[in-house]
Protein backbone atom coordinates (compact mmCIF):
# COMPACT_ATOMS: atom_id res chain seq x y z
CA UNK A 1 0.00 0.00 0.00
CA UNK A 2 0.98 3.63 -0.46
CA UNK A 3 1.36 4.83 3.13
CA UNK A 4 1.91 8.26 4.67
CA UNK A 5 3.56 7.88 8.07
CA UNK A 6 3.09 10.54 10.74
CA UNK A 7 5.03 10.29 14.01
CA UNK A 8 7.65 12.03 16.11
CA UNK A 9 9.16 10.34 19.23
CA UNK A 10 11.12 7.14 19.77
CA UNK A 11 7.86 5.25 20.40
CA UNK A 12 6.98 5.70 16.71
CA UNK A 13 10.28 4.48 15.23
CA UNK A 14 9.65 0.68 15.35
CA UNK A 15 6.32 1.27 13.62
CA UNK A 16 7.99 3.21 10.80
CA UNK A 17 10.59 0.47 10.37
CA UNK A 18 7.91 -2.24 10.25
CA UNK A 19 5.80 -0.36 7.69
CA UNK A 20 8.81 0.43 5.51
CA UNK A 21 9.66 -3.27 5.36
CA UNK A 22 6.29 -4.21 3.81
CA UNK A 23 4.74 -1.10 2.26
CA UNK A 24 5.65 1.94 0.16
CA UNK A 25 6.15 4.95 2.42
CA UNK A 26 5.38 7.90 0.14
CA UNK A 27 6.27 10.51 2.79
CA UNK A 28 7.04 10.82 6.49
CA UNK A 29 5.56 13.68 8.50
CA UNK A 30 7.17 14.62 11.81
CA UNK A 31 7.42 17.58 14.18
CA UNK A 32 10.01 20.17 13.12
CA UNK A 33 13.53 19.96 14.60
CA UNK A 34 13.69 21.46 18.09
CA UNK A 35 16.59 22.85 20.17
CA UNK A 36 18.11 20.05 22.25
CA UNK A 37 21.30 19.12 24.09
CA UNK A 38 23.78 21.37 25.82
CA UNK A 39 24.28 23.53 22.76
CA UNK A 40 20.54 23.89 22.20
CA UNK A 41 21.03 23.23 18.49
CA UNK A 42 18.05 22.15 16.42
CA UNK A 43 17.80 18.37 16.48
CA UNK A 44 15.51 16.29 14.24
CA UNK A 45 12.99 14.03 15.95
CA UNK A 46 13.76 10.30 16.28
CA UNK A 47 11.28 9.57 13.47
CA UNK A 48 12.85 12.25 11.25
CA UNK A 49 16.32 10.79 11.82
CA UNK A 50 15.17 7.23 11.09
CA UNK A 51 13.33 8.32 7.95
CA UNK A 52 16.48 9.99 6.61
CA UNK A 53 18.41 6.80 7.39
CA UNK A 54 15.83 4.83 5.40
CA UNK A 55 16.01 7.25 2.47
CA UNK A 56 12.44 8.50 2.90
CA UNK A 57 11.11 11.99 2.20
CA UNK A 58 10.46 13.94 5.42
CA UNK A 59 8.05 16.84 5.81
CA UNK A 60 7.84 18.97 8.95
CA UNK A 61 4.97 21.47 8.73
CA UNK A 62 4.17 23.45 11.87
CA UNK A 63 0.49 22.68 11.28
CA UNK A 64 -1.94 22.09 8.41
CA UNK A 65 -3.61 25.49 8.40
CA UNK A 66 -2.25 26.50 5.00
CA UNK A 67 -3.97 25.35 1.83
CA UNK A 68 -0.53 24.59 0.37
CA UNK A 69 0.31 22.05 3.08
CA UNK A 70 -3.09 20.39 2.72
CA UNK A 71 -2.77 20.22 -1.04
CA UNK A 72 0.73 18.75 -0.79
CA UNK A 73 -0.61 16.06 1.55
CA UNK A 74 -3.49 15.20 -0.78
CA UNK A 75 -1.18 15.16 -3.82
CA UNK A 76 0.63 12.13 -2.38
CA UNK A 77 -2.44 10.06 -3.35
CA UNK A 78 -1.87 7.70 -0.45
CA UNK A 79 -3.98 4.63 0.20
CA UNK A 80 -3.80 5.26 3.95
CA UNK A 81 -2.04 7.32 6.60
CA UNK A 82 -0.68 5.79 9.81
CA UNK A 83 -0.37 8.16 12.77
CA UNK A 84 1.44 7.35 16.01
CA UNK A 85 2.36 10.02 18.56
CA UNK A 86 2.65 12.69 15.87
CA UNK A 87 1.86 15.62 18.13
CA UNK A 88 -0.55 17.60 15.94
CA UNK A 89 -4.34 17.63 15.76
CA UNK A 90 -5.23 16.75 12.16
CA UNK A 91 -7.98 18.75 10.44
CA UNK A 92 -10.78 16.95 8.65
CA UNK A 93 -9.29 17.71 5.22
CA UNK A 94 -6.18 15.70 6.16
CA UNK A 95 -8.18 12.86 7.69
CA UNK A 96 -10.21 12.57 4.50
CA UNK A 97 -7.34 12.79 2.00
CA UNK A 98 -6.04 9.16 1.95
CA UNK A 99 -8.33 6.72 0.13
CA UNK A 100 -8.80 4.59 3.25
CA UNK A 101 -8.50 7.38 5.80
CA UNK A 102 -6.07 7.68 8.71
CA UNK A 103 -5.30 5.02 11.33
CA UNK A 104 -3.91 5.87 14.75
CA UNK A 105 -1.89 3.55 16.99
CA UNK A 106 -2.84 4.44 20.55
CA UNK A 107 -1.11 3.01 23.63
CA UNK A 108 -4.12 2.24 25.81
CA UNK A 109 -7.31 0.20 25.87
CA UNK A 110 -9.66 2.90 24.63
CA UNK A 111 -11.75 4.62 25.83
CA UNK A 112 -9.50 4.50 28.91
CA UNK A 113 -6.63 6.98 28.76
CA UNK A 114 -7.37 9.06 25.73
CA UNK A 115 -4.83 11.83 25.30
CA UNK A 116 -1.15 12.63 25.66
CA UNK A 117 0.37 10.33 28.31
CA UNK A 118 -1.51 7.01 28.39
CA UNK A 119 1.47 4.84 29.43
CA UNK A 120 2.50 7.03 32.36
CA UNK A 121 -1.08 7.43 33.57
CA UNK A 122 -1.92 3.72 33.39
CA UNK A 123 0.99 2.83 35.69
CA UNK A 124 0.42 5.79 38.01
CA UNK A 125 -3.25 4.86 38.40
CA UNK A 126 -2.42 1.26 39.30
CA UNK A 127 -3.98 -0.32 36.20
CA UNK A 128 -3.21 -4.02 35.97
CA UNK A 129 -3.36 -4.10 32.18
CA UNK A 130 -3.13 -1.84 29.17
CA UNK A 131 -2.63 -2.42 25.48
CA UNK A 132 -2.73 -1.10 21.95
CA UNK A 133 -5.70 0.05 19.91
CA UNK A 134 -5.65 0.58 16.16
CA UNK A 135 -8.23 3.32 15.71
CA UNK A 136 -9.88 4.91 12.69
CA UNK A 137 -9.23 8.60 13.22
CA UNK A 138 -11.92 11.25 13.39
CA UNK A 139 -11.97 14.87 14.51
CA UNK A 140 -12.34 14.18 18.27
CA UNK A 141 -9.43 13.43 20.64
CA UNK A 142 -8.93 9.64 20.36
CA UNK A 143 -12.67 9.12 19.91
CA UNK A 144 -12.68 7.09 16.69
CA UNK A 145 -13.87 3.50 16.26
CA UNK A 146 -11.39 0.72 17.01
CA UNK A 147 -10.33 -1.78 14.35
CA UNK A 148 -7.99 -3.93 16.44
CA UNK A 149 -7.04 -4.09 20.11
CA UNK A 150 -4.69 -6.23 22.15
CA UNK A 151 -4.23 -6.21 25.93
CA UNK A 152 -1.10 -6.87 27.96
CA UNK A 153 -0.58 -7.08 31.75
CA UNK A 154 1.41 -4.39 33.54
CA UNK A 155 4.13 -5.83 35.79
CA UNK A 156 4.07 -5.03 39.51
CA UNK A 157 7.25 -2.91 39.27
CA UNK A 158 7.30 -2.30 35.52
CA UNK A 159 8.39 1.21 34.57
CA UNK A 160 6.95 3.46 31.92
CA UNK A 161 10.17 3.02 29.93
CA UNK A 162 9.82 -0.75 29.87
CA UNK A 163 6.12 -0.68 29.05
CA UNK A 164 6.76 1.96 26.39
CA UNK A 165 9.11 -0.40 24.55
CA UNK A 166 6.74 -3.37 24.78
CA UNK A 167 3.78 -1.36 23.51
CA UNK A 168 5.80 0.16 20.68
CA UNK A 169 6.69 -3.31 19.41
CA UNK A 170 3.09 -4.44 19.84
CA UNK A 171 1.85 -1.45 17.86
CA UNK A 172 4.24 -2.22 15.00
CA UNK A 173 2.97 -5.79 14.83
CA UNK A 174 -0.71 -4.86 15.04
CA UNK A 175 -0.58 -2.15 12.37
CA UNK A 176 0.85 -4.61 9.86
CA UNK A 177 -2.02 -6.96 10.67
CA UNK A 178 -4.52 -4.13 10.34
CA UNK A 179 -3.25 -3.08 6.91
CA UNK A 180 -3.31 -6.67 5.69
CA UNK A 181 -6.97 -7.01 6.71
CA UNK A 182 -8.09 -3.42 6.26
CA UNK A 183 -10.96 -4.27 3.90
CA UNK A 184 -12.45 -6.93 6.21
CA UNK A 185 -12.07 -5.34 9.65
CA UNK A 186 -15.23 -3.94 11.25
CA UNK A 187 -14.71 -0.69 13.19
CA UNK A 188 -16.19 -0.94 16.71
CA UNK A 189 -17.42 2.35 18.19
CA UNK A 190 -15.91 3.16 21.58
CA UNK A 191 -18.32 2.80 24.50
CA UNK A 192 -19.38 5.99 26.24
CA UNK A 193 -18.72 4.48 29.67
CA UNK A 194 -15.19 4.33 31.05
CA UNK A 195 -13.72 7.37 29.32
CA UNK A 196 -10.62 8.77 31.05
CA UNK A 197 -8.06 11.31 29.90
CA UNK A 198 -4.29 11.00 30.19
CA UNK A 199 -3.13 14.55 30.83
CA UNK A 200 0.35 15.49 29.71
CA UNK A 201 2.94 14.89 32.44
CA UNK A 202 3.89 18.10 34.23
CA UNK A 203 7.39 18.17 35.73
CA UNK A 204 5.89 19.87 38.78
CA UNK A 205 4.17 16.62 39.78
CA UNK A 206 7.44 14.67 39.89
CA UNK A 207 8.57 15.58 43.42
CA UNK A 208 7.92 12.86 45.99
CA UNK A 209 5.52 13.65 48.83
CA UNK A 210 6.37 11.09 51.51
CA UNK A 211 3.03 11.70 53.24
CA UNK A 212 1.27 9.79 50.48
CA UNK A 213 0.58 6.05 50.88
CA UNK A 214 3.45 3.76 49.87
CA UNK A 215 1.37 2.00 47.21
CA UNK A 216 0.66 5.33 45.52
CA UNK A 217 4.31 6.33 45.63
CA UNK A 218 5.51 3.05 44.12
CA UNK A 219 3.22 3.68 41.17
CA UNK A 220 4.36 7.31 41.08
CA UNK A 221 8.04 6.35 40.91
CA UNK A 222 7.63 3.59 38.35
CA UNK A 223 5.16 5.59 36.27
CA UNK A 224 7.50 8.57 35.93
CA UNK A 225 10.58 6.46 35.12
CA UNK A 226 12.71 7.27 33.25
CA UNK A 227 11.17 10.63 32.29
CA UNK A 228 10.72 13.05 33.90
CA UNK A 229 11.74 10.95 36.92
CA UNK A 230 10.22 11.18 40.38
CA UNK A 231 12.68 12.83 42.75
CA UNK A 232 13.50 13.76 46.31
CA UNK A 233 16.25 15.82 47.88
CA UNK A 234 19.13 14.35 49.86
CA UNK A 235 21.20 17.07 51.54
CA UNK A 236 20.28 19.50 48.79
CA UNK A 237 21.01 17.05 45.97
CA UNK A 238 18.12 16.07 43.71
CA UNK A 239 17.98 12.27 43.43
CA UNK A 240 15.84 10.65 40.75
CA UNK A 241 14.05 7.51 41.90
CA UNK A 242 13.71 5.16 38.93
CA UNK A 243 12.19 1.98 40.35
CA UNK A 244 10.49 1.14 43.64
CA UNK A 245 8.54 -1.61 45.35
CA UNK A 246 6.51 -1.98 48.52
CA UNK A 247 8.48 -2.79 51.67
CA UNK A 248 7.89 -3.69 55.30
CA UNK A 249 8.20 -1.05 57.99
CA UNK A 250 6.51 1.92 59.58
CA UNK A 251 7.65 5.34 60.69
CA UNK A 252 7.13 9.05 60.24
CA UNK A 253 6.77 9.93 56.54
CA UNK A 254 10.22 10.33 54.99
CA UNK A 255 12.04 8.37 57.72
CA UNK A 256 14.85 6.17 56.43
CA UNK A 257 14.22 2.68 57.79
CA UNK A 258 17.46 1.13 56.60
CA UNK A 259 19.11 0.82 53.20
CA UNK A 260 16.95 2.75 50.74
CA UNK A 261 13.65 1.90 52.44
CA UNK A 262 11.58 4.97 53.26
CA UNK A 263 8.49 5.26 55.47
CA UNK A 264 5.47 6.80 53.78
CA UNK A 265 2.11 8.14 54.94
CA UNK A 266 1.10 4.51 55.26
CA UNK A 267 3.49 1.62 54.71
CA UNK A 268 6.97 1.88 53.29
CA UNK A 269 8.71 2.00 49.94
CA UNK A 270 12.03 0.47 48.89
CA UNK A 271 13.97 2.24 46.17
CA UNK A 272 15.50 -0.32 43.80
CA UNK A 273 17.11 2.02 41.26
CA UNK A 274 18.06 5.70 41.44
CA UNK A 275 20.21 8.31 39.74
CA UNK A 276 22.35 11.17 41.03
CA UNK A 277 22.71 14.39 38.98
CA UNK A 278 25.09 13.88 36.07
CA UNK A 279 25.51 10.17 36.84
CA UNK A 280 24.15 7.00 35.25
CA UNK A 281 21.21 5.11 36.77
CA UNK A 282 22.34 2.69 39.50
CA UNK A 283 20.86 -0.04 41.63
CA UNK A 284 20.19 1.07 45.20
CA UNK A 285 23.09 -0.86 46.74
CA UNK A 286 25.55 0.74 44.34
CA UNK A 287 24.30 4.29 44.76
CA UNK A 288 24.36 3.99 48.56
CA UNK A 289 28.08 3.21 48.47
CA UNK A 290 28.64 6.86 47.58
CA UNK A 291 25.55 8.47 49.11
CA UNK A 292 24.71 8.66 52.80
CA UNK A 293 21.02 9.10 53.50
CA UNK A 294 20.00 11.30 56.43
CA UNK A 295 17.64 10.00 59.08
CA UNK A 296 14.76 11.60 57.26
CA UNK A 297 14.12 12.76 53.69
CA UNK A 298 12.17 15.89 52.78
Amino acid sequence: MRVIFMGTPEFSVPVLEALASEHEIVAVYSQPPRPAGRGKKDRPSPVHAKAVELGLEVRTPLNFKSSEDRAAFAALEADIAVVVAYGLILPQAILDAPAKGCLNIHASLLPRWRGAAPIHRAIMAGDTETGICIMQMEAGLDTGPVLLREATPIGAIETTGELHDRLSAMGARLILDALTRIDTLTPAPQPEAGVTYAAKIDKAEARIDWARPAADLVRHVNGLSPFPGAWCEVDGERIKLLRATLAQGIGAPGSVLGGFTIACGSGALEVLEAQRPGKRPMEAAEILRGLTLPARLD
